[in-house]
């Protein structure tokens, strides 16, 4: 789900396609022995709290895995450094004649070749002026001063765009000419994957799939509470230390995604002491099935989680999509492609139970 607030002439992808992008490129260069530096540093442009960041470290599970090797991520907060912050303070050499840039933290990397670095510089676009352009040296040129980054360095900067009503400054045009360029858009689909492998709470999961337009919500921009991936995650947090009783942590929600979309989420709640039991679902012992979408929603969102726990368990996943032939199929649909995210790979797993076979040949169209 894209925002009308979009860049003229740089392409618009989701975290996922953009974390797919970036890492099918890195690993080639890495497996193939070219030097990292080779590819242009990557500056990615998006609305706060649209996933910029979680996209980096994304980025950064998918190279170990392509390529087998350790990667650190250095995370600078651009917005709350000094200039002497990235270059490094100022002493005396050993004659007391020239002036020496201690070498600062940030540049305290693993330079070893088992390992890949990636130094992400956030909020980029809102740090002050000053900071900016030592920014843009280590962007660009890969150094500071005296100082210079290892070859096994990834640089990735991201900031907000000047429409976004938030903090940030126009980058100049020979700069921007010398950086790769990506525009984060909010995508449900590509966030749902996200969702369902990192544990995301299925209230969470089944409310943003019942109205998916409250997924990223930035109608007034002088609210300080509104719904974004982000604010998302943190609500799925509350949850996760509140457990079924949402009242207790209703005002904390509110303070994350606004009062007029928890009073939604909150009522929304209510449908889960609706649902069948999911112990009796997964042991085969249940034939009820709910009528109604908001319910139909929780029920596909709890499924989900409970299959994350039994992921192993494949009798139980047997029982369950047996359980799924009886519902609609849209939302059996839904159901399968979210037990395809549990891991990667676990497609291939699924394959192996015939009931999921079964399902394919019959409502496969769906997905």
């Amino acid at each position: 789900m894209a925002t009308n607030n979009t860049q003229s002439n740089i392409p618009t992808l989701s975290v996922g396609k953009t974390v797919d992008t970036l890492s099918d490129i890195y690993i080639k260069v890495i497996n193939a022995g070219i030097p990292v530096k080779t590819v242009p540093s990557v500056m990615m442009w998006g609305a706060p709290g649209v996933g910029k960041s979680q996209g980096v470290r994304q980025i950064a599970e998918k190279i170990e895995k392509g390529t087998g090797k350790s990667v650190h991520v250095t995370d600078v907060r651009l917005l709350l450094f000094n200039p002497i912050d990235l270059r490094g303070i100022p002493t005396a050499n050993e004659d007391k004649t020239l002036a020496v840039w201690l070498k600062p933290q940030i540049f305290k990397m693993d330079e070893s070749a088992e390992v890949v670095n990636i130094l992400f510089l956030d909020e980029i676009s809102a740090a002050p002026q000053s900071v900016q352009a030592a920014a843009y040296q280590i962007t660009l040129d890969r150094v500071i001063g005296e100082h210079k980054l290892p070859e096994n360095c990834i640089v990735i900067a991201a900031g907000n765009r000047i429409t976004d009503k938030s903090v940030a400054y126009k980058m100049p045009r020979a700069l921007a000419n010398r950086l790769m360029h990506f525009e984060i858009c909010a995508d449900f689909d590509s966030w749902m994957k996200w969702a369902v492998k990192r544990g995301i709470s299925s209230k969470v999961t089944g409310f943003l799939s019942f109205r998916r337009d409250l997924f990223l919500n930035e109608t007034r921009a002088d609210d300080l509470a509104y719904a974004t991936p982000r604010s998302w995650e943190m609500v799925s947090n509350l949850i996760l230390v509140a457990g079924d009783d949402v009242s207790s942590v209703y005002h904390a929600i509110c303070g994350l995604v606004g009062i007029g979309t928890a009073i939604e989420f909150k009522s929304y709640c209510d449908v889960y002491r609706r649902l069948p039991s999911l112990d009796d679902i997964f042991s085969g012992r249940c034939n009820d099935i709910p009528k109604t979408a908001d319910v139909l929603y929780a029920l596909v969102s709890s499924m989900t989680e409970y299959a994350r726990k039994c992921k192993d368990n494949l009798t139980k996943i047997a029982s369950s999509i047996d359980y799924a032939f009886k519902m609609p199929p849209d939302f059996s649909a839904v159901l399968m492609k979210n037990y395809m995210y549990l891991e990667d790979g676990y497609k291939l797993k699924l394959m192996k139970i015939p009931a999921f076979a079964k399902w394919l040949s019959k409502a496969g169209k769906y997905l």
